[in-house]
């Protein structure tokens, strides 16, 4: 999961492009670009990383990243097992702020989706309500023309800036305007996400990081906004949450699959990192 900027020679002519992914898994690079990019999941489910936030995703699925914001979808591991027959279907969006002219969202009739632009530096999350709401019109997007993608995301974007169900992602500004550190990090967050749920020591990641664990934890604080072991404890908890909705396992059970030798532990960060305890969120669900 390399954080790349993306090579986006292929938008210069265009300011609005759009396609339709239909493929085993999603993007495996945490990367950010210069466009704004509007992501509707229709079929896939995984743990998504937009800036400092880690969330569990799934069908329905809609948000919005701001340009230059780094940001991952990763699937479950089961999808990128050799024999596994898992498909996506996913809505992708790539937008600049002047698509359709320059200053356009300067016009006072403009003010909310200039906001909204705004405010998606953070990265912002749309409720299951707007994105039943807004599905076929996205589903349909990739297969309009030229011109009736240009009125479609204005009316897309009224729509989304005037709905109150929705949520900023990251609590920090965390976009990218230089890709220093973008390997290490990108080396970092691969170990983490394929291997959460065995014993990751902070010597043991700080080694694969090429760096002394003082070092490390500076670096990984300022590139993620979180210490390693709150990040890891997110992994964790984010996948948990997913098995305790998709399985019948015993909650016992979940606990050491995700990477947690105690089950107090895991019932501690759960609560603090969900609200709940996995019990009461299960029952909820």
């Amino acid at each position: 999961m390399k954080l790349v900027l993306k090579n986006t020679d292929g938008f210069t002519s265009s300011r609005l492009n759009a396609f339709l992914k239909e493929e085993p898994c999603l993007d495996t690079a945490w990367h950010y670009h210069p466009e704004y990019e509007l992501l509707y999941i229709s079929r896939s489910s995984g743990i998504r990383f937009v800036g400092d936030n880690v969330s569990h995703f799934e069908p329905g699925d809609l948000v919005l990243v701001g340009s230059n914001l780094p940001h991952l979808w990763r699937n479950d591991v089961s999808y990128y097992s050799a024999d596994s027959k898992k498909t996506i279907k996913t809505v992708v969006v790539k937008f600049y702020q002047d698509f359709i002219g320059d200053n356009t969202f300067e016009a006072p009739q403009f003010a909310a989706i200039k906001r909204m632009l705004s405010d998606s530096k953070y990265g912002m999350s749309f409720g299951k309500s707007v994105s039943i709401a807004l599905k076929d019109e996205l589903l349909s997007f990739p297969t309009l023309n030229n011109t009736q993608q240009y009125i479609s995301l204005l009316d897309i974007l009224h729509k989304l800036s005037m709905v109150n169900d929705k949520q900023l992602l990251s609590s920090s500004d965390m976009r990218q305007y230089t890709p220093k550190g973008a390997k290490r990090i990108d080396r970092v967050i691969r170990h983490i996400s394929d291997n959460y749920a065995k014993d990751i020591s902070l010597e043991n990641i700080s080694d694969i990081a090429c760096m002394t664990p003082n070092s490390f934890c500076r670096f990984f604080k300022k590139k993620t906004n979180k210490s390693f072991s709150e990040f890891l404890n997110e992994i964790r908890i984010r996948n948990a949450s997913r098995i305790l909705i998709q399985e019948d396992f015993p909650i016992n059970d979940i606990c050491f699959l995700v990477g947690y030798n105690s089950i107090t532990n895991f019932n501690k960060q759960f609560k603090k990192i969900m609200g709940r305890t996995p019990n009461q969120y299960r029952q909820a669900v």
